[in-house]
């Protein structure tokens, strides 16, 4: 489905498919070769989102531009099923497994593999070819891969790369009142898509 967000509508190129559970919103633009599988959305917030050729994106896979962080994906990429990319360049021959996470301002240079359910930090840099296995964590510029149980050092790295005000736009300081402010901040901007229009 193509749906018209903040008078913005989608670009796909007609050597690209996209499945009819999909849906592709806003400032999307697909490439030759690309295909959309079922129920994976692609949605351009408030910054657009670029698939290069023969991108692949698997079923329930979200990707999202964000107004700080658009999106740029080049060619030959598989998005795997269930993975989430917010805000993030992705090079050419990249390989994202079943089930990753590839956060605001990540850079993943080409032939990198974020394996099963891996996780990119926000503002982390993958070199040429670098592997995230299985369940790890890569956080740093350039990124140090590391195992989930290394929590302190994961932390350590993740602190001074700040989460809140990357994505959010937030200092960091009581949980309680960030989920306040960043939920308030949400919520008028998602209103946005009130005005949305589906175009088939």
């Amino acid at each position: 489905m193509r749906v018209e967000h903040s008078g913005q509508a989608p670009t796909i190129d007609p050597g690209a498919t996209v499945a009819a559970s999909a849906v592709v919103s806003g400032d999307v633009r697909l490439g030759a070769g690309c295909r959309v599988l079922h129920g994976a959305v692609l949605t351009a917030e408030s910054g657009p989102v670029t698939l290069g050729r023969n991108v692949i994106v698997m079923e329930h896979a979200v990707i999202r531009g964000t107004a700080r962080h658009p999106v740029e994906i080049g060619n030959h990429v598989l998005v795997g099923p269930q993975s989430h990319l917010t805000g993030c360049t992705i090079a050419e021959g990249v390989f994202i497994a079943t089930g990753a996470a590839i956060f605001n301002g990540a850079v993943l240079e080409e032939g990198v593999e974020v394996r099963i359910g891996g996780v990119v930090h926000v503002k982390s840099r993958l070199p040429v070819g670098t592997v995230v296995p299985i369940g790890w964590v890569a956080v740093g510029d350039p990124a140090e891969v590391l195992p989930p149980e290394a929590h302190d050092r994961i932390w350590a790295l993740q602190a001074p790369l700040d989460f809140p005000r990357t994505v959010f736009g937030l200092n960091r300081d009581d949980p309680v009142t960030l989920t306040r402010r960043l939920t308030g901040r949400y919520s008028v901007a998602l209103a946005a898509h009130e005005g949305d229009r589906i175009l088939d």
